[in-house]
């Protein structure tokens, strides 16, 4: 078993496992080479997440959006700021309940008493008291700010309304600051006017930069003073942002109301702010903030459809995070996320969605850096491409599906001669053995291996795995064409990703195996042209009918004219000949086929058969009865023929390449 090792400084990322890049390239080419748009394979493979060699299952960013809707909905119930009002309401109106009940007790106080005089005052109080009570408006803001100057006779009521007051004041604090919820009870005059002075040397800092002067004060003296308002911050901008997103958040939630409980609500925290001699200043720094900020929605609204109350203070919160959901619904709901995934903001994922989801999008994001940071991937303009390296990285990649299909299918491959390469110069190189192979043994690093797997010591006793066997580098090239039929019907049957596939495999296989050989690729459809090897993940067929075998011969054995050794076109085709060019260069197409072309055609496979340049046909989806010419290529020719399916053509080709490359 090889042991691989990775190093990567501590504690990059939340967990240690490795990106699987061969799986994710094999599962993005297979996606590119079917569409030809690399950008759109990459946008799907991102949406639709994908699995890892270990079976781990890395979600995508469809998955991440049903999350993010399905949070939202789950908020949306929560948040109540209607039933928020009705709450100090209902509180309001059981103090009034218990001053109008102190007062009744007053009265009867008096007249148990017998005392006329008494009986006077008191009568006289109680209806002073209930003519204040009969003139307070129905707002409740209105209501609050008189009760703020009505002296309550009952110790109870009065204790209670303090309680609502200062518990509505803190609450609006909270709203805005959430460093406030540290109070427990009423901010005390002292605390409210630090509060004024934070607020008023924010809004001085803002319009300075705004203006472009030096800030006074600085950003160190401002958070030297008030930096437990705002944990964590590096900088103005981050001060800003903390406190526009939460100031747009309490918008959010006065938006999110009827147009009256709105109006109530803003003229409660007004007169609050009012009471707290704050409002002037928080006027000012929203102002600032909303200027400041551009890019944030300060008209946004959110269903909130919760059915118990809660803090105002609450409701912000649960407002801010459906305003960062929304925000990340509509970005993991963007065309492009292969160019919109880095610019996710993994931790307001962390926040929304948990630790889980935020690990899927880093990984995916580290997934898409490491395929440009290893060279696979590259931006060209406005588009993304693979680069030759990602180019050879899939074709190795589908060279060990056929390999690997190759060991798990009997029939093919069963009898493969063996034989060793003699007729070349001994390489200073070896490699190890693998069963089933001829081989010349290598002894010294044989032996070498096994004292290095048992210690020093005699006898050596040699294990398989020890073996290694000497390699032959070839003196003799061999020269292969891969003629690729680009008819409509290759496409539309589900042909022309397989024989992509089965090209990128071999040509790879022969640059590494065979370095000396010559190798290009023609593709024919009404004419035939050469393509090259980068350029075949993103093929795609136009719609022009033909299929043009008399072109892609002879195009083949021009390329093949200056070659020596053994020359072969590999002919990947699923019909019959139906087009040829005429003497003026120009194509003709004709189905069913006529004379001329098949004529043409086999004049051609002549010419090729003159210049010893063998010809082996892979026939797809042909029923041998209905299109019998292409076993006349073979009998002229003397090439082999196989009749085979789609899923089986990489395998055949492969495993006839290997039986019939000659190393002399």
């Amino acid at each position: 078993m090889a042991v691989r090792y990775n190093f990567r400084r501590f504690g990059e990322g939340d967990d240690f496992d490795d990106l699987d890049l061969d799986e994710m390239l094999r599962l993005l080419g297979d996606d590119f080479m079917e569409s030809g748009d690399l950008d759109e394979a990459m946008d799907r493979l991102l949406r639709e997440g994908f699995t890892t060699a270990d079976g781990e299952r890395i979600e995508g960013l469809r998955d991440l959006l049903d999350q993010t809707r399905s949070k939202r909905r789950e908020l949306e119930q929560q948040a109540d700021p209607e039933g928020e009002l009705q709450r100090y309401r209902d509180w309001l109106d059981e103090i009034e309940e218990t001053e109008a009940q102190e007062l009744d007790q007053l009265l009867l106080d008096a007249e148990a008493s017998q005392d006329q005089r008494r009986q006077d005052v008191t009568r006289d109080l109680v209806d002073q008291k209930r003519m204040q009570r009969d003139l307070m408006s129905d707002r409740l803001s209105e209501r609050l700010r008189d009760y703020s100057n009505y002296e309550f006779v009952s110790s109870e009521a009065r204790e209670a309304f303090e309680s609502l007051m200062g518990e509505l004041e803190s609450d609006v604090l909270n709203t805005y600051f959430e460093q406030s919820k540290e109070f427990l009870a009423r901010p005390d005059p002292e605390e409210l006017a630090r509060m004024r002075e934070m607020m008023d040397a924010l809004s001085t800092m803002i319009e300075q930069d705004r203006r472009g002067e030096e800030l006074d004060p600085t950003f160190e003296t401002f958070m030297e003073k008030f930096g437990e308002y705002f944990p964590g911050a590096q900088n103005l901008e981050d001060v800003v942002r903390a406190m526009a997103e939460r100031a747009a958040a309490a918008e959010a939630m006065f938006n999110s109301l009827s147009a009256q409980q709105q109006g109530e609500l803003r003229n409660l925290f007004s007169q609050m702010m009012e009471n707290m001699d704050l409002n002037f200043s928080m006027n000012r720094l929203v102002s600032n903030l909303r200027m400041a900020t551009p890019d944030i929605d300060w008209n946004r609204a959110h269903r909130m459809r919760g059915n118990e109350g809660g803090p105002f203070a609450e409701s912000a919160s649960l407002a801010e995070q459906m305003g960062q959901l929304k925000g990340l619904e509509e970005f993991l709901g963007r065309a492009n996320a292969a160019t919109g995934l880095p610019e996710v903001d993994v931790e307001a994922v962390r926040r929304n969605l948990g630790d889980d989801a935020a690990r899927h999008v880093e990984r995916l994001q580290r997934a898409l850096r490491e395929l440009k940071d290893q060279g696979f991937v590259e931006r060209d303009g406005h588009r993304t491409k693979l680069t030759p390296k990602g180019i050879r990285q899939i074709g190795q990649q589908a060279l060990k599906d056929l390999f690997a299909q190759l060991r798990n299918t009997p029939t093919l491959g069963a009898h493969r001669e063996a034989r060793v390469a003699r007729g070349g110069d001994r390489e200073e190189t070896s490699k190890p053995w693998q069963p089933g192979e001829p081989f010349a043994i290598h002894l010294p690093k044989t032996l070498r291996n096994a004292v290095l797997r048992q210690g020093p010591g005699t006898p050596v006793a040699l294990h398989p795995d020890d073996f290694e066997v000497e390699e032959y580098e070839a003196t003799r090239r061999s020269s292969t064409i891969f003629a690729i039929d680009l008819s409509l019907s290759m496409a539309m049957r589900g042909n022309l990703v397989p024989a992509k596939k089965m090209v990128l495999a071999l040509t790879s296989l022969i640059r590494s195996k065979y370095p000396r050989d010559f190798v290009a690729v023609v593709g024919f459809g009404e004419t035939a042209q050469e393509l090259k090897i980068e350029d075949i993940p993103a093929l795609s067929i136009d719609y022009n009918y033909g299929t043009n075998l008399q072109h892609a011969l002879a195009l083949s054995r021009h390329l093949l004219r200056r070659e020596r050794g053994e020359r072969q076109i590999v002919v990947v085709t699923d019909g019959e000949p139906t087009a040829h060019l005429m003497s003026n260069g120009e194509p003709f197409f004709s189905w069913p086929p006529v004379r001329e072309t098949l004529e043409k055609t086999m004049a051609e496979v002549m010419r090729c058969t003159k210049a010893d340049i063998t010809i082996n046909t892979f026939a797809l989806d042909i029923e041998r009865s209905q299109f019998p010419f292409v076993e006349q290529i073979a009998k002229v020719n003397g090439g082999r023929l196989f009749y085979t399916d789609v899923d089986e053509l990489g395998s055949y080709v492969l495993d006839d390449f290997v039986k019939h490359r000659h190393v002399s």
